[in-house]
């Protein structure tokens, strides 16, 4: 649990920087971090897909694509069962009183953007796992510089809620970090890079929301999708049982 403690550490101390940031620079200023905030989220997001969707051959570096359809499938289900339950209607009631309990403005929306932003990655996934199975905490140390970092301009740009978004970051990890032994085998290869692919398409569409002051995407809607591609490898493996040789 180091690693995932001190991840969720840098993310706290992160989110003061960027608050005190914040009451430093005029309403101008902080829309322009805002936009720049949106603008990096956005290709954070993007470079993300395309790593866990794009390999190179090692022999001749010719790059070849997989996982679309599976993208595909992991956000149209998503967004659907997303909108069944009211996942994003449900945090922003949530975050609403919490704002109105503790008069943190703008906590709702800085809360769940942050939330999916450190939660979504292989880094979160292994880094918990390397912790949990073999002692190893630098994968998830080295996570929380960079979510740190991410964390002073989401603060600066957005709002405190930042700052409590480390208390999922360390649900969430500390959970694998405990659960490594059976994860393992499990969270890892072609399921991992679908499961990472499907979180940073949903991480670039927070950057879009940052862009825009006429169109929401609700975003947290899509977290059902990252259940697609493990459901679809336990129908597979069942299939193969069911079904003689």
């Amino acid at each position: 649990m180091i690693g995932t403690l001190a991840n969720a550490g840098m993310i706290v101390a992160g989110g003061c920087a960027g608050l005190l940031i914040k009451k430093g620079i005029s309403p101008r200023l902080e829309t322009a971090v805002h936009r720049a905030t949106g603008l990096a989220v956005i290709m954070i997001g993007l470079n993300g897909a395309i790593t866990n969707m794009v390999t190179a051959d090692p022999a001749t570096g010719a790059l070849a694509s997989s996982g679309e359809l599976m993208l595909v499938f992991s956000l149209i289900l998503g967004a659907l069962a997303g909108e069944v339950i009211g996942i994003e209607d449900r945090l922003d009631r949530l975050g609403g009183w919490v704002e109105r309990t503790l008069h943190l403005s703008g906590f709702a929306q800085s809360f769940v953007n942050g939330t999916l932003i450190y939660c979504v990655g292989a880094m979160a996934i292994v880094g918990a796992i390397n912790d949990g199975l073999l002692g190893d905490p630098s994968t998830l140390v080295t996570k929380g510089v960079l979510d740190g970092i991410t964390s002073i301009v989401l603060a600066a740009g957005m709002g405190p809620g930042v700052i409590f978004s480390a208390i999922p970051v360390l649900i969430y990890q500390g959970a694998i970090t405990l659960c490594a032994g059976w994860l393992a085998p499990v969270l890892q290869g072609e399921l991992l890079h679908q499961i990472c692919a499907a979180g940073f398409v949903m991480v670039a569409c927070i950057g879009v929301n940052f862009m825009s002051e006429s169109y929401h995407i609700k975003v947290a809607n899509f977290l059902p999708g990252l259940l697609v591609p493990v459901l679809w490898r336990a129908l597979a493996a069942l299939a193969l049982w069911l079904l003689p040789v």
